[in-house]
């Protein structure tokens, strides 16, 4: 926990130097594959300073974390055999437990398993490297689509609160912003079953 509590505040600093915006890009592509902390921080801390900025720092995260997307995918189907005990031994959340069960939820439905892992504080690395490895499952082409929908909803809505109601909403977010996007996410799945059972 110490370790991860110094890589937070690593991750903060950068909101106060010249280099904000790359700093924000390389933990957005990077947090899609082995990052542990979420690009959210930094995009919060940068909108806090320069809100009408927020939904331009909405656009870096969202570009970055879907090309990263790709390179865990990229993990999974090309390098996994080989880097599997890196990942396993060093990247909180990635055991072969949980990357067993990534599969299972995949073989049930990859699409609203990936898009609940992009919208969600859920781990998006496990999944991003899991549809390379369970690649029967979910196609590239579908982890884009998805990532990209999942993920532009999860920052532009950080941005939207940003924009709006400026720094003060900055401690609500990073109170809140767990049990608010879980809740979106229900809403959004039994929005999905109402459709189906009313069709």
């Amino acid at each position: 926990m110490s370790l991860l509590r110094r890589i937070y505040k690593w991750v903060l600093h950068w909101a106060d130097t010249p280099y904000g915006t790359p700093a924000l890009a390389l933990i957005s592509f990077t947090e899609s594959s082995f990052f542990p902390i979420p690009p959210d921080v930094l995009q919060i801390a940068l909108s806090a300073s320069r809100p009408k900025r927020s939904f331009f720092y909405a656009g870096v995260s969202t570009v970055a974390s879907v090309a990263g997307a790709v390179f865990g995918w990229f993990i999974g189907y090309v390098l996994w055999s080989t880097a599997s005990g890196f990942f396993y031994k060093y990247v909180p959340g990635i055991t072969p437990e949980t990357m067993a069960y990534v599969g299972k939820l995949y073989q049930d439905n990859a699409v609203l398993a990936l898009f609940g892992a992009a919208f969600t504080p859920i781990p998006f690395k496990v999944f991003t490297i899991a549809s390379g490895i369970f690649s029967e499952y979910i196609s590239l082409q579908t982890l884009i689509l998805v990532s990209l929908v999942g993920r532009s909803m999860r920052f532009f809505l950080v941005a939207a609160c940003m924009y709006f109601f400026g720094p003060k909403m900055k401690e609500l977010i990073e109170k809140y912003f767990e049990i608010v996007t879980f809740a979106l996410f229900i809403l959004i799945v039994l929005g999905f079953v109402a459709i189906k059972y009313a069709m």
